[in-house]
């Protein structure tokens, strides 16, 4: 019979490489796949609970919040918010820093997270998900300050999401290699499934939303007719699979190969992105880059990006190395006004009212 690994069991594994650990980081990864459990299961039943449908509110973003958005926001928060492992969250639900009761303790990691990717295809049952990355904290005092946020992405100390889906399954690195768990509802455990998981050298997808093509730069353009094939550049095309989750997406592409892109457009409001960088995008692409992928926002490795608001959106084109590669290359080639802005947001450079 084969060796049964669960999640919990894991991350103790690992935590033996490291004699000087505490156990700390341990329960906090371990807290976030209960809290997964947690929203899969009402994920499975939402349309028996009243659960579907539009809350009467708004994200940061302007987004019409879902209630099943705040019912995971609110599951992630109470399993952290008292055991003494957090100085503060982020979540994409809330415009501040979260910062934990007077009454519990502190400690020495943040968690920024997306608690409910690809809402909008809640009420028509296709798959969502949970996007999260954990900092240490590096400021003093007991509370986290904006600074321990506003980390570069290379720092991170671990990420990963959780798709809910034909299956959930939760997926995380902590700069060990990237690893999958499905969970097995007859035991209510994360099972190993997935060891040491490298996207595959030859891709085989590509995901973008057409619907915008007639916004797209046109590096982007030139590019997305590249590997379709249609430019006599290229033998085989990728195929188009896009389903509108970014966890979804992005999931596929991992296992199977592909880039993923979401960039910025010829719009004022998407001119740099829409895709959160500290709930979404440092997380995935610390994932991408420990599965030998990469994360770009067709300027240079999303990892390397110091943030300078919490809300800070990013293109994003995530996938096989050499795929990335060539699209940015296409963007330095035939987007340089969009780069010289683009660079200056990035940079940090440009106010408010300039974006």
């Amino acid at each position: 019979m084969a060796k049964l690994v669960t999640i919990e069991r894991h991350i103790q594994e690992q935590q033996r490489d490291f004699p000087g650990a505490t156990g700390t980081f341990t329960r906090l990864l371990q807290d976030m796949a209960l809290a997964a459990k947690i929203i899969a299961k009402e994920t499975t039943r939402a349309g028996l609970v009243n659960i579907l449908g539009e809350a009467d509110s708004e994200n940061i973003f302007g987004e019409q919040q879902q209630k099943l958005d705040l019912f995971a926001d609110e599951t992630i928060w109470n399993m952290n918010d008292h055991t003494g492992r957090l100085a503060g969250v982020v979540s994409e639900e809330h415009a501040d820093i979260m910062i934990i009761p007077d009454k519990f303790e502190t400690g020495n990691y943040v968690l920024t997270h997306d608690p409910l990717d690809g809402s909008s295809n809640i009420d028509v049952n296709t798959t969502i998900g949970t996007i999260f990355a954990i900092h240490r904290k590096f400021t003093k005092g007991r509370d986290a300050q904006m600074e321990d946020f506003l980390q570069e992405g290379k720092r991170l100390v671990a990420a990963g999401y959780v798709i809910y889906g034909s299956s959930t399954m939760m997926v995380y690195t902590t700069g060990q290699g990237v690893f999958g768990f499905t969970l097995d509802p007859s035991l209510g455990e994360f099972i190993l499934s997935h060891e040491d998981i490298r996207m595959p050298e030859s891709p085989r997808y590509y995901s973008i939303n057409h619907g915008y093509q007639k916004h797209w730069t046109e590096g982007v353009r030139r590019y997305v007719k590249m590997i379709q094939g249609l430019d006599g550049e290229r033998e085989e095309s990728l195929h188009l699979r896009y389903i509108g989750s970014l966890v979804s997406d992005f999931h596929r592409n991992l296992l199977k190969g592909g880039i993923f892109m979401y960039p910025g457009d010829q719009r004022e409001d998407r001119k740099f992105g829409k895709i959160r960088l500290l709930h979404e995008a440092q997380a995935l692409a610390f994932i991408a880059d420990q599965a030998g992928g990469y994360g770009s926002d067709g300027f240079g490795d999303i990892l390397d990006i110091r943030p300078h608001r919490i809300d800070q959106t990013v293109p994003i084109f995530m996938g096989n190395r050499h795929e990335v590669e060539t699209l940015e290359r296409y963007v330095r080639e035939h987007d340089t006004d969009w780069c010289e802005s683009y660079g200056k947001y990035r940079s940090g450079l440009l106010t408010e009212a300039d974006e």
